[in-house]
């Protein structure tokens, strides 16, 4: 069984939250809970002393000159959860609403929200137990905080709103029923304190985040594979032009590169003898497109790693201080940001990888068959495969406006400029499966070229890729049904197993940007052995 994840509110890292995401169970570090009484027991004596604070003894948005009773408070909070509960459209995937859940506990566990033990508790209880909140994708505008989705989270907790357990969907009432578990009456401030945040938003970008992760990884791998088929260079890989330049992410890529095509025999058969000067963008320029998309996934994961470590509930809880003051922690402008930087990237991991398959079923650039089939003209071969690819590659284009650029104001104008980053962050999985459709068209294509070229064989590494597809999928002879082929070289690439089977360090998101290089050309001998050069290179 998967060891769990120690929830540590303010320490967790991308490792973390990509472990959660992808299903490992989750318990708590209880250190936490000092911070958290100090934080209920500050709301305590402010109802006491009967000052008004928003969210607390008032209404909200608009409404907060409103005053509430005290007897109404807890009916206040109850209110504010099943008016916000007003999302629209199909429901969040299960592993986003988990990985949402456990971002809210890290949020509520650093005492800053004034919410009581019992309730922090009471959504641990529900993540650790397979209760999971069925939440509408759609509604939030990213600020103030992600009040729609998470109002459907919270309305699940105080056994109005619904759960998918094991894949049911139930009622509240009968997901507490079967877990032997009860719904939460919510005190003073604690609605605000579930509803007020990032987590959504965060969520889908961290979603999107490790999707892309493994789609970029696995078309470092393709485009290596579709340079051998294509009879590339490696030239271009050369250290000593990416130290040059000097961009981490291009200097990571080109390393992976040289190390998956190192040793290939077909390399070999066109290092001299080859009339061609330079190979197109879409082989020679794989280290500049890639490391710079390399380098934008870094810059989103450093963003989204401090908000999930963050608090981003409004209005905030100082215990030492004894105060509850209001600011704009909710409002989801980083995230909206990260999430339009990783919408480009995986828009051009896709269009490079669209050009490396048009290049491939071109004869007169690539020297193989015409659409890779042995017999062209009565079979079609690969000709429709590049226009799905095409097709999917444009669709990635139409996705990534950036949606940060975009405000409409909301709560008569009280809440006059939001970011927008829950759709944001939301197209982002569309993306990955968009981008990680045309790598699957990749890797069938570049297999198939490359056993144009047989006997000769490939690198150990690209070798070990395409034994792994092939053991799914036969070489293409004559004609046949391509898009069962399709969707199983697309979970070969979403699973990571394309990566792993070469068995190559590939450049990663979690690596600590500050290791790599950034004050010129590095110290160390750049001799070279000659491998990687056509004669024309020289």
């Amino acid at each position: 069984m998967t060891a769990p994840v120690l929830i540590r509110p303010g320490a967790m890292t991308l490792t973390d939250w990509r472990s959660v995401y992808f299903g490992a169970p989750v318990a708590l570090d209880e250190n936490c809970r000092p911070d958290v009484e100090a934080g209920a027991a500050t709301i305590a004596d402010i109802l006491a002393r009967h000052e008004p604070v928003y969210g607390i003894n008032t209404g909200f948005g608009k409404l907060a000159s409103v005053r509430i009773a005290d007897e109404d408070l807890a009916r206040l909070q109850r209110n504010l959860v099943l008016s916000h509960a007003s999302g629209v459209g199909e429901p969040l995937p299960v592993p986003v609403v988990r990985l949402m859940m456990a971002l809210k506990l890290a949020n509520l566990g650093q005492g800053a929200s004034g919410v009581r033990w019992s309730t922090f508790s009471h959504l641990l209880g529900c993540l650790e137990r397979g209760l999971v909140p069925v939440v509408p994708a759609q509604g939030s505008v990213g600020a103030s905080g992600d009040l729609a989705p998470l109002a459907h989270m919270s309305a699940a907790l105080i056994g109005e709103g619904e759960f998918f357990v094991e894949g049911k969907r139930l009622s509240a009432r009968e997901a507490f029923a079967g877990a032997g578990m009860e719904s939460v009456e919510l005190g003073p401030k604690e609605g605000l304190a579930l509803l007020n945040g990032t987590q959504t938003s965060t969520a889908l970008a961290l979603a999107g985040l490790f999707e892309a992760e493994r789609v970029f990884q696995a078309a470092v791998v393709t485009g290596g594979l579709a340079t051998d088929a294509a009879r590339g260079s490696d030239g271009p890989f050369d250290a000593r032009i990416q130290r040059l330049r000097r961009h981490r992410g291009q200097i990571e890529v080109a390393a992976a590169l040289r190390e998956l095509m190192r040793g290939s025999a077909i390399r070999a058969s066109h290092l001299t003898g080859d009339d061609r000067i330079q190979d197109p963008y879409c082989l020679r320029c794989q280290p500049q497109v890639m490391g710079a998309c390399l380098d934008l996934l870094r810059q989103a994961a450093a963003t989204l790693e401090t908000e999930a470590n963050g608090v981003s509930d409004n209005p905030l809880v100082f215990a030492a201080e004894g105060e509850v003051i209001s600011g704009g922690n909710f409002h989801a402008e980083p995230v909206a940001f990260a999430a339009d930087m990783i919408a480009m990237a995986l828009c051009e991991i896709g269009s490079l990888a669209e050009r490396r398959i048009a290049m491939l079923v071109d004869p007169a650039l690539s020297g193989l068959p015409a659409f890779l089939t042995p017999r062209p003209g009565l079979n079609s071969g690969f000709m429709i495969p590049q226009v799905t690819a095409a097709a999917l590659v444009s669709e990635n284009k139409q996705r990534a406006y950036p949606a940060s650029v975009d405000s409409i104001p909301t709560s008569a104008n009280q809440e006059d400029h939001v970011s927008m980053a829950c759709h944001g962050a939301r197209r982002l999985l569309a993306m990955t499966a968009n981008a990680g459709n045309v790598v699957a068209i990749e890797l069938l294509a570049a297999a198939q070229g490359c056993d144009f070229h047989a006997p000769m064989r490939s690198s150990e590494p690209l070798e070990r890729v395409r034994a792994l597809l092939r053991g799914r999928v036969p070489h293409l002879e004559d004609d046949r049904l391509m898009a069962p082929e399709i969707a199983i070289a697309a979970e070969i690439v979403r699973s990571g197993a394309l990566s792993e089977a070469a068995g190559v360090e590939l450049p990663s998101i979690a690596a600590a940007a500050s290791d790599g290089p950034t004050a010129g050309p590095s110290p160390l001998p750049l001799s070279h052995s000659g491998e990687g050069f056509r004669e024309s290179d020289q």
